[in-house]
């Protein structure tokens, strides 16, 4: 029992330190051995008897279809992030205007979920760029912020691998991540605070200098 109670403990740490494990999302080597129609069916079982433990008459029709229903939603909405096959291509063009600057796009809506609690994560990604020669398509940009949201997530990791993916894409290191967002295991339960959110940033390249990251920071 006193085992139990320590490990107990130490679930709860984790979730409530925030802790992450790497910039990859952890996942098995046989992750999408089974389609997502095998996958849907499998999570629509275990989700009723989940909502049959929890003492719900599933043969009410407002109940009956809940099962199903959040199956497809984990495989083909919330979770969509997990299969690289739904990365959102990206083509880059050339920087024929010739500018030089950053590039700042702003306001991204972020939409994800709480690795720890499967609580929602609700915010907005500020990402800026310095062209090396190339420019993407500014809406590839949201789509990259959408793909990586759209998988568990621990915010920290989420903002690397935002800017691992568009320093890849964009082949510069001069890019700046940044994302602020409420944690619904924040306000929702714990501790209940609906007014908190969590701010995180990355960067490298020119916005190492910290001149360029209080120009990017002026203009949000």
């Amino acid at each position: 029992m006193h085992n139990n109670i320590i490990l107990e403990e130490e679930i709860d740490n984790i979730g409530d330190f925030h802790l992450a494990t790497s910039i990859d999302t952890p996942l098995r080597d046989d992750a999408f051995d089974l389609s997502d129609n095998e996958k849907i069916k499998i999570i629509s079982k275990h989700f009723r008897v989940i909502m049959e433990t929890l003492g719900l008459d599933l043969t009410d029709d407002s109940l009956n279809g809940t099962p199903l229903r959040v199956a497809k939603m984990f495989v083909k909405e919330k979770f969509m992030g997990l299969n690289k096959m739904n990365k959102p291509g990206i083509s880059l063009f050339e920087n024929s205007y010739q500018y030089n600057k950053m590039l700042i796009e702003r306001n991204i809506r972020v939409e994800s979920t709480c690795e720890h609690h499967f609580l929602p994560i609700v915010g907005i990604a500020n990402v800026a760029y310095v062209s090396s020669g190339k420019v993407i398509g500014l809406s590839k940009i949201n789509r990259l912020v959408d793909y990586y949201s759209r998988r568990p997530q621990v915010q920290e990791r989420l903002t690397k691998q935002i800017l691992e993916a568009l320093k890849d894409a964009l082949q510069t290191e001069d890019v700046i991540v940044t994302i602020d967002a409420k944690h619904h295991c924040v306000s929702s339960r714990g501790i209940e605070d609906p007014h908190s959110s969590t701010v995180t940033m990355e960067y490298g390249g020119v916005f190492e200098n910290i001149e360029y990251r209080k120009e990017f920071l002026s203009l949000l």
